[in-house]
């Protein structure tokens, strides 16, 4: 008998779970709402799932887990009602809509048993994790560089990016996250440069749509996370890990949206590089490693296996995100000591 889960939130990535978890053999049965009556009808209706009007509607349908993918405001409340009520949670990053937030959530788990997951998907892309157990097993020496790149291939609607957060808390964190876990180390400064000069969607929200933030770890290691709302070719998210003796990358596929100007492996060559069609949105590039992080989830929900992402984790990321906010507005150096305290 598989799990019967609930799902918190039918926006575009909820209702991408949803299609998710119908599909995985360990899930038996979905129970969904969302704040709009139509939406939760409809997704309902495709997945033949339990629709209801309330979160304690929801977490009292004798579910096994749930999964939050509401509105940013809405996790840290979503999040810790149903551990208070003794069910694993699969929660979408951000923990809440600040660092300080987050924290008081961490506080506020710090006493309870019940498992809380947190999607930072990419660790559960085949080749990031292949790259992770590389370094894990000394492959690559002592690492000195890792590159973390994610550009969309457009900007967000207006308001989308007037509610974000920024850039650093809305996108970078995927990359500071893959950057941190390859690492295995913490970050101990941060120093991010950005521009919006020409785009006044981001001007009038304080937000700039390209950056590169420059991580220090305590061991030395830098971590270089390159994004930009503005890749006209496609979706491209890519990871190098360089050490003394060996480099790795992901995301260096036949789809991978750029163009090769090397004859010999242009699209005029015998043998060119990258051959597909570029990668278009973040959900055909990272389809898999969403399902093994939800696959993941059941495992967690079932006992075989802790938490892969932890909420503590998912801290890190938010005070990296903040201190990468605050030295853009400064155009200097911050400690992540300066942003805790």
């Amino acid at each position: 008998m598989g799990a019967r889960i609930g799902v918190v939130g039918l926006g575009r990535i909820g209702a991408f779970h949803c299609d998710t978890l119908a599909a995985l053999d360990g899930v038996s049965s979905l129970v969904v709402l969302d704040d709009r009556p139509d939406v939760t009808a409809s997704v309902a209706d495709r997945h033949r799932a339990t629709a209801v009007t309330t979160l304690d509607d929801l977490l009292s349908a004798d579910i096994d887990g749930v999964v939050v993918a509401a509105a940013t405001p809405a996790h840290a409340s979503v999040l810790l009602t149903a551990v208070d009520a003794g069910i694993p949670v699969f929660c979408e990053k951000p923990l809440a809509s600040t660092a300080v937030e987050s924290a008081a959530v961490v506080s506020g788990l710090a006493s309870s048993a019940v498992p809380v997951q947190v999607g930072f998907n990419r660790r559960f892309d085949p080749a990031v994790a292949a790259a992770y157990r590389a370094v894990r097993a000394g492959e690559l020496g002592a690492l000195h560089t890792v590159r973390s790149t994610t550009l969309d291939p457009a900007p967000p609607p207006a308001d989308y990016i007037a509610a974000s957060g920024g850039l650093f808390r809305d996108c970078s964190v995927h990359d500071v996250d893959t950057v941190r876990w390859i690492v295995g180390r913490e970050v101990v400064s941060v120093f991010a440069a950005g521009t919006a000069s020409d785009d006044p969607r981001f001007t009038a929200a304080g937000d700039v749509h390209t950056a590169t933030t420059l991580l220090t770890f305590d061991d030395g290691t830098l971590g270089v996370v390159s994004n930009s709302r503005f890749n006209g070719r496609g979706y491209d998210c890519r990871l190098e890990v360089h050490g003394r003796t060996d480099t790795v990358v992901a995301g260096w596929d036949a789809a991978t949206p750029v163009r090769n100007v090397d004859p010999a492996h242009d699209d005029r060559g015998p043998h060119p590089f990258p051959s597909a069609t570029p990668h278009s949105f973040f959900v055909d590039r990272f389809a898999e490693s969403y399902r093994a992080e939800l696959a993941a989830f059941l495992d967690v929900v079932a006992g075989r296996r802790s938490s892969p992402c932890t909420p503590a984790d998912a801290l890190e990321v938010a005070w990296i995100a903040e201190a990468a906010t605050a030295s853009l507005h400064r155009s200097a150096p911050v400690t992540l000591e300066e942003v805790r305290s």
